[in-house]
């Protein structure tokens, strides 16, 4: 699906953004007292941090046109100093969008810039970004579990769940999501090896084939070894990893192992 705008992008980047920067000013006993269960380790400081971070370091890539990997220490580096207080972390968060928007906005979809995974172009990162903002903004709303973000109201635009759920099954389709695991390890494709995912919530469906290498997918409906129904929000974040098969918004048919070994698989990009 190659539906969603650059602007339509950019924007969600901000307002996903201008959510995480609510909870972290709202955090009861300051952002440092709230864990993240997401993200184990981090508090919504570290995942503030890390997002402002990502922001800062994309921008960087699509600023400078870059032809090449970019250090993304700021990435990684949650824990050494950095902002702290809710006025300081709230302030990070807010320059970092902004640079990575009027980036984006500068370079417009079609500039070339290197990317991490097939793609290309600076539309790649307003997408990429997008999701990645998304998924912490539930992260955030996970964490303080009150207010306006609160766990009962996060939702994810139709158009940007279908979306979402697109990008994963094209992360999923790399040849590299075979070798993930290493030898020795239980294997992915084989006979009868289908995954059928319907939101239930709209009339989208994505049906995931694992017959054989490359691994494809598809809008299909069809028979499947295994098939998940939930809303389109819940099917995102199982796949993020912030809903599980076990979850009551969450309908399961058929071979549940296959179910948590692609899960597992198709996700590994988020561990790298």
């Amino acid at each position: 699906m190659d539906d969603v705008s650059h602007g339509v992008y950019c924007a969600e980047i901000s307002a996903r953004a201008d959510e995480l920067r609510a909870a972290v000013r709202s955090a009861e006993g300051g952002p440092g007292a709230v864990p993240v269960a997401a993200c184990p380790g981090w508090t919504l400081t570290e995942l503030a941090r890390h997002v402002g971070g990502t922001h800062r370091w994309a921008a960087r890539i699509v600023r400078t046109r870059a032809t090449e990997p970019v250090p993304h220490d700021l990435v990684d580096d949650v824990s050494s100093p950095g902002p702290e207080s809710p006025a300081a972390l709230d302030d990070w968060l807010a320059v970092g969008a902004a640079e990575l928007t009027g980036a984006l906005r500068e370079a417009g979809p079609d500039a070339a810039v290197w990317t991490v995974a097939p793609g290309g172009t600076a539309r790649f990162w307003a997408r990429r970004m997008t999701h990645e903002t998304t998924v912490h903004a539930a992260d955030a709303a996970f964490a303080t579990g009150a207010g306006p973000f609160a766990v009962r109201e996060f939702a994810v635009r139709e158009e940007l769940g279908r979306d979402a759920l697109d990008e994963w099954m094209g992360f999923g389709a790399l040849p590299r999501v075979l070798k993930a695991a290493g030898p020795g390890a239980a294997p992915l494709t084989g006979p009868g090896r289908t995954l059928q995912l319907h939101a239930s919530d709209t009339d989208a469906e994505w049906l995931v084939d694992l017959t054989r290498e490359p691994v494809t997918w598809s809008h299909a409906h069809d028979k499947a070894a295994v098939t998940v129904r939930a809303p389109l929000t819940d099917l995102v974040l199982l796949l993020y990893g912030r809903r599980t098969p076990a979850d009551t918004s969450i309908e399961v048919y058929g071979d549940e192992e296959l179910l948590t070994l692609w899960l597992e698989r198709s996700g590994f990009w988020l561990r790298k």
